[in-house]
């Protein structure tokens, strides 16, 4: 009877339902078991690191067992779903629901699986110093880690502690590889407490291991190649190439480059390696290295690093290239500045020998790309030296701006004599371009016309003076400067050219500016900076002219002129030269005001005082006669004393008419005082160094001192009577009132003589 009714309900598919429905419970409880156990396990051996080998492996078969099974079962109710979709769907649902939750547990149980086995196989490979194997063993047991992570059923504790054993292993992994590392590739540096310098980087060695390990079953070649793979599997290796490239470059290439005496030695010692020690050359007293001594020592270095060290294939690099990117941009930069900078010529005519340098960077790019430590075409190590044009001109620049403000700022009395005669020794240039010279040509075809009335020789020369011999030498450098121009590229001409404008725009500024105090404290510097910028307006004028025709366009074409700066000059000369003429005055003022306006000189303090104001006067005027001696032009030198001394006798005349009562003893005083000013003033006109040529100048002082013929009268007028007085205004007809106006004359008449009827009758006669 039961097995009628079995096979009528395994006919309806009933008892085959409730057979899937109890194998899958039994299913599930046997998952969660296995689950349990091996979590125990897990746990057991990565949190309580208990020993249990027997018992992992009997649970490794368990789960691999019910693996089969939930795999029967899987099919079994896919097959039974599919016969039955239309009828089973609701009771299959929750089948298939209970079933993917033990395919999750299973594919953790999976994870587990293969975490453990990594980790087994990981610490076989780093036993053995199969470090490859360890590496990519590590990377699994990563792989399975993150896998879990992914699922949020996952038990947070199990977890944390698979990740805290996957660090721990893989920073032992790094320790071993560091230490094998550090038997490859071994520095001896001098003391950091040291300072640096030629001495402490004699010190400096790299030896480049090839011993075996320990157990000799290594291969030297094969160590290095699995260290540095490992490294690269775990990320590791840009870091530990990045220390290795900032000690080389900074113990190694960086001297090599900066120091000529500086070279490598390179040593092989058998079965223990390759030894590069730097050692001093005696014989070298070379400043800076030459490129070529450069390229050789940086090439013997990165060679000997390649063949030893370098050599080895990363994935698609080799580790040369990962070196390359790091240093190359370092040491590039330090052979331009302190290398190819130098080796710049200074002169025009050695550009064409820099051909040399420039090959010679290019074959030690060429070995660096044959090594494979560089990937680009062209770099800027390469641009730099096939730029030497620009860079000449710009070096040039560089050093003229230096050498002229060096110039400004040195001592300007060291003068020399400018003649009439005197002209710049112009360089011979050679024949302006053949479209310049039609250009000429045609000018002077439609030029006919000629005045036969001709210029003097010397007119349009610079008056004989002194000038400060360094502003000579800066004209001869703005000189040398154009020079360079002539025949050089346009950018080159053109950077030339604008600098010898900047050499002299940059005297304009820092001139009157770094000397300030001194031109105002010494009329000896004032008279010679008139003279300097005087003396550089006046070959301004013609400096572009001369060297126009010879330069490039667009330099020919007329922008090659100084012309425009020639005003600013001028206007700096004669600022400074009036400054100083104003400090001068000052002082002659200061030294009358001690006269007490000149009043009661019977009283002999007074007359004291007055008399010294006056012996000062022509003191300081004698000493500023004797300071600008053979300095100033004579024309400037006349006008300048010319002028002081006028402010003196204004000033006294000044004082004079203001007195109210002179009695007879005062104008004996005043007229004293005076006489010794007409006598000894035209004396300060010295102008020359030869005192029988100065007469000439002396004579002339009424064309220099305005109120001379005024002062002259007035010292007349102190001692002559009423009759003379009147004659000498001879009805406003006479010198004296030519000098002085009738209320003047008056106010003289009544402060010299007393109030009687011959004053009166004089009075009414000055009309």
């Amino acid at each position: 009877m039961a097995s009628f009714v079995t096979e009528v309900l395994a006919s309806s598919g009933k008892l085959e339902k409730e057979d899937l429905s109890s194998k899958i419970s039994k299913m599930s409880r046997k998952v969660e078991d296995t689950k349990e156990e091996v979590c125990d396990m897990i746990n057991k051996r990565y949190t309580d690191f208990l020993p249990s080998l027997q018992g992992s492996e009997e649970l490794m078969v368990q789960v691999e067992e019910v693996s089969k099974e939930m795999d029967a079962l899987k099919n079994c109710i896919e097959t039974e779903v599919q016969q039955n979709i239309h009828v089973a769907v609701t009771e299959n649902a929750k089948l298939k629901q209970q079933l993917e939750k033990n395919t999750i547990i299973i594919r953790m149980l999976g994870h587990l699986k293969e975490f453990h086995n990594a980790m087994e196989e990981f610490n076989k490979a780093l036993l053995d110093k199969k470090y490859v194997d360890a590496a990519n063993q590590l990377e699994k047991a990563r792989a399975s880690v993150d896998s879990l992570k992914e699922w949020k059923t996952s038990q947070l504790l199990l977890l944390s502690a698979l990740s805290s054993e996957l660090t721990v292993q893989r920073e032992n992994l790094i320790y071993h590889l560091g230490d094998e590392w550090k038997g490859l590739v071994i520095w001896r540096l001098p003391s950091s407490k040291e300072p640096a310098g030629l001495k402490s980087f004699l010190k400096v060695e790299l030896n480049l291991s090839q011993a075996c390990s320990k157990e000799g079953d290594v291969k030297p070649s094969a160590l290095l190649r699995c260290v540095l793979q490992a490294l690269a599997i775990q990320g590791d290796l840009q870091h530990k190439i990045k220390l290795f490239s900032q000690v080389l470059v900074k113990n190694m290439l960086r001297p090599l480059v900066m120091y000529p005496s500086l070279s490598v030695r390179v040593t092989e010692q058998q079965g223990e390696g390759t030894v590069l020690a730097l050692q001093c050359l005696e014989e070298c007293h070379e400043e800076r290295s030459t490129p070529s001594q450069v390229y050789s020592k940086l090439l013997l270095v990165l060679k000997t690093l390649h063949s030893h060290l370098l050599d080895v294939s990363i994935g698609d690099k080799k580790l040369s290239a990962i070196l390359g990117e790091l240093i190359w941009e370092q040491i590039s930069q330090c052979i331009i500045h302190e290398c190819l900078l130098y080796s710049i010529p200074t002169n025009s005519s050695q550009l064409e020998k820099y051909n040399t340098v420039i090959k010679e960077t290019e074959e030690f790019e060429k070995s660096l790309k044959e090594m494979e430590y560089l990937q680009g075409d062209s770099t800027d190590l390469l641009k730099y030296a096939r730029d030497v044009n620009c860079h000449f001109a710009s070096k040039k620049c560089k050093d003229v701006i230096v050498a002229a403000r060096k110039l400004m700022t040195s001592k300007m009395h060291n003068t020399v004599k400018i003649t009439p005669d005197y002209k710049l020794r112009l360089p011979k240039l050679p024949a302006p371009r053949s479209d310049v010279k039609a250009k000429q040509e045609t000018t002077k075809e439609e030029t006919t016309m000629e005045n036969p009335k001709q210029l003097s020789a010397w007119t349009l020369c610079l008056p004989a003076c002194r000038i400060s011999e360094s502003v000579q030498q800066l004209m001869e450098l703005a000189l040398n400067t154009l020079c360079e121009a002539v025949g050089s590229s346009t950018q080159c001409a053109l950077q030339l050219f604008f600098t010898v404008r900047n050499i002299f725009q940059l005297f304009y500024d820092v001139v009157p500016t770094y000397h300030k105090e001194n031109l105002l404290k010494f009329p000896h510097l004032a008279a010679i900076q008139h003279n300097n910028c005087m003396y550089l307006a006046h070959h301004l004028l013609t400096l572009g002219h001369h060297f126009r025709a010879h330069l490039p366009q667009p330099l020919s074409e007329g922008v090659a002129t100084f012309v425009d700066m020639v005003p600013g000059f001028r206007k700096l000369g004669a600022q400074c030269f009036l400054a100083q003429m104003n400090v001068q005055r000052a002082e002659l003022l200061e030294r009358l005001s001690t006269a007490h306006n000149f009043c009661n000189l019977d009283d002999e303090d007074n007359y004291i005082a007055a008399s010294k104001a006056v012996r000062q006067v022509i003191h300081q005027l004698k000493q500023l006669g004797t300071v600008w001696q053979d300095v100033l032009p004579v024309s400037i030198y006349c006008k300048a004393m010319g002028n002081l001394l006028n402010t003196a006798i204004t000033e006294i005349i000044s004082k004079i008419m203001m007195l109210e009562d002179i009695s007879s003893e005062d104008g004996e005083h005043l007229h004293t005082l005076c006489q010794t000013i007409i006598e000894e003033g035209p004396l300060v006109f010295i102008p020359l160094a030869e005192e029988n040529k100065n007469k000439k100048y002396q004579e002339e002082v009424p064309l220099y001192v305005k109120k001379w013929s005024t002062f002259k009268e007035l010292v007349i007028v102190l001692r002559a009577n009423l009759q003379e007085i009147v004659d000498r205004w001879a009805d406003s007809k006479g010198p004296l009132a030519l000098e002085f106006s009738s209320s003047e004359v008056k106010n003289l008449i009544r402060a010299l003589f007393q109030n009687t009827e011959r004053r009166a009758v004089a009075l009414t006669k000055i009309k």
